[in-house]
């Protein structure tokens, strides 16, 4: 969970506003970052996004990997919480349908930032965990010695 209290144990605003969070608000935040924070939930956002309404078997064969019982569970939970819409096309073989909401389509533009600040920093990144993992590994050399 996200805390948002001061130094001195108080409430804080969160970053980069000048209010205290309404705490519905901050469960919320809680819980998206939570869902969105999944590794599925985050792949089938962009496969959506990128292609459109798709099948379900052609969502998970896009989202690469990803089990059929996991794919199930993952669809499930995105249309509870109203990011996408199941269609149930009464055809034999059932015909089902997954696209995003305006609400799924929103969560996923705002990815993009998220998308764009990785691209840009990739390198900074990678360069500190170089410099980390060379000053651990030295690290490890001087404890053995010892």
């Amino acid at each position: 969970m996200i805390s948002k209290t001061s130094r001195d144990g108080e409430p804080a605003a969160a970053p980069g506003c000048d209010e205290l969070p309404d705490p519905r608000v901050e469960a919320l935040v809680n819980e998206v970052i939570g869902r969105v924070a999944d590794k599925w939930t985050m792949i089938i956002l962009e496969v959506l996004n990128e292609h459109g309404e798709l099948r379900f078997t052609r969502l998970g064969e896009l989202a690469g990997g990803i089990s059929q019982k996991m794919l199930t569970q993952t669809v499930r939970q995105m249309e509870r919480d109203g990011l996408l819409i199941r269609t149930i096309h009464p055809v034999i073989p059932p015909k089902v349908e997954y696209r995003l909401t305006d609400l799924g389509s929103s969560l996923s533009a705002a990815f993009c930032g998220v998308w764009t600040w990785a691209e840009t920093n990739l390198q900074r990144i990678e360069d500190a965990r170089r410099v980390f993992d060379e000053v651990a590994a030295g690290a490890a050399v001087r404890t053995k010695r010892a």
